[in-house]
């Protein structure tokens, strides 16, 4: 995961994401990140895990599509940090993607995008 400023790139990270493996997210419970633009739309301090970013996950298209499919289409896409209580696994947990559809990284990590990212960020999922 790549923040930008002004369209510079100026800090990576690497995470683990959903387990559901590649692809787009087609319904809840599939386990994969969805891909698309979304926006930071609000903040949990009081996560089960260490802080979470809500992104805007569905998008209204993405509503429709599962509407018509006939299957729910989910929530609670997040970027967030380890579950409380696990936190001393640090950046052990980027060796497999463990999220239910998540953008997790660690601790630390999740503490400085906290800082510099605001609601409204645009956040863009790429495959």
């Amino acid at each position: 995961m790549t923040l930008f400023e002004q369209g510079q790139p100026i800090k990576t990270y690497r995470v683990a994401l959903g387990r559901g493996g590649p692809g787009q997210k087609l319904q809840a419970g599939d386990n994969k990140v969805p891909e698309g633009i979304y926006t930071i739309a609000g903040r949990n301090p009081k996560s089960a895990f260490h802080r979470a970013l809500r992104m805007s996950y569905p998008l209204p298209e993405q509503e429709i599509q599962a509407r018509q499919r006939g299957v729910p289409v989910g929530g609670d896409i997040m970027i967030h940090g380890i579950r409380n209580g696990f936190g001393w696994i640090g950046s052990m947990q980027r060796r497999v993607d463990w999220t239910k559809g998540c953008i997790a990284v660690d601790d630390e990590e999740i503490e400085e995008i906290w800082r510099v990212v605001p609601d409204g960020t645009p956040v863009e999922i790429r495959p």
